[in-house]
């Protein structure tokens, strides 16, 4: 069995990539090549991720640059920035593309915040559908005959424990975050 708490322990800590790869791509005041990771473009019959069609660069602190590879696609690319939600508005300079980032006013700090929230809720929720998945592998065991009732027991204890470290990592992986953004 315990292969299988190795590959918990392994669908856990994917779920904390996720979750640490979603909070880099979160707007903190400073500008970030991530910030543009989650802007898909609708390019060649198909949306593709911002990086296979430009470079994003950070000359400035506070200035993104996006230089298109395909002249013929710099509107869609323009467009999916716009679109994206994030409150960017491009500046269109030939291939390339310009986006000042503005300061963060209360309001968008919040929002922010309420986003970070969000993906720390979808992270925990992976990490109790991998619980879910240890504990119905050792109560089958346990019915199989594999284990006893008792190493079924010290077993789910284990799984238990390396879901509430997760949570907690969670818990303080959010909270660094959430400090970082409503720094003024």
């Amino acid at each position: 069995m315990s292969t299988d708490y190795n590959d918990l322990q392994r669908r856990m800590e994917g779920a904390i990539n996720a979750f640490k790869h979603d909070l880099a791509s979160l707007r903190t005041g400073r500008a970030s090549s991530n910030l543009l990771d989650p802007i898909q473009v609708q390019a060649y019959g198909s949306a593709m991720p911002l990086n296979q069609v430009a470079t994003v660069s950070v000359p400035e602190p506070r200035m993104i640059s996006v230089s298109v590879w395909d002249k013929s696609m710099v509107g869609a690319v323009d467009r999916a920035i716009r679109e994206s939600n994030l409150g960017f508005n491009p500046i269109v300079d030939g291939t390339n593309l310009r986006i000042p980032l503005p300061e963060l006013n209360e309001q968008r700090r919040k929002e922010l915040v309420k986003i970070a929230h969000t993906y720390a809720e979808n992270a925990k929720v992976a990490t109790r559908h991998v619980r879910r998945d240890g504990m119905e592998a050792l109560k089958k065991a346990e019915k199989d005959g594999d284990i006893s009732q008792d190493d079924q027991r010290v077993q789910s204890e284990k799984v238990q424990k390396l879901t509430d470290d997760t949570i907690n990592q969670v818990d303080s992986l959010l909270a660094g975050k959430e400090a970082e953004i409503m720094q003024v």
